[in-house]
């Protein structure tokens, strides 16, 4: 199995399973992580997590927020990659009714997670947005 494919099951599979140590040792020692998520969980200004201590307290906070009723981790058996690149997208539509819209961009470096980022889709954005002021009022 290549590295591509190993962690496009593996990372789906430990994050559906909620399984923080699986995880983070997919992710390379000096890994980056950026999400939209990151100022909003971890109560922060940059979205950027450098080193697999800030990663591991994102994904356990994130894991302790959970189950929430948007994510439904559907996805089909597609995910593309060239060199040292994976992207694959957990589409709003699923078979089940929306969920949040994700795209997740790897890249990787020693069969590990070197540089992740997460990009939301309108759907997922427009629930941040509205999270976001419904903390305001």
């Amino acid at each position: 199995m290549n590295t591509a494919n190993h962690l496009y099951h593996a990372w789906h599979e430990a994050a559906k399973n909620r399984d923080t140590d699986a995880l983070i040792a997919l992710y390379h020692d000096d890994a980056e992580l950026e999400s939209p998520l990151v100022p909003i969980i971890l109560q922060r200004e940059d979205g950027t997590l450098r080193g697999k201590a800030e990663i591991r307290a994102f994904l356990e906070e994130g894991t302790r927020r959970r189950p929430n009723e948007w994510v439904r981790w559907y996805r089909d058996a597609n995910y593309y990659t060239g060199g040292d690149i994976l992207i694959w997208e957990y589409p709003r539509q699923t078979p089940d009714g929306n969920q949040v819209d994700i795209l997740e961009l790897m890249q990787h470096r020693d069969g590990k997670i070197y540089r992740h980022r997460i990009y939301w889709g309108w759907f997922g954005t427009q629930m941040l947005i509205h999270s976001a002021l419904a903390k305001q009022a």
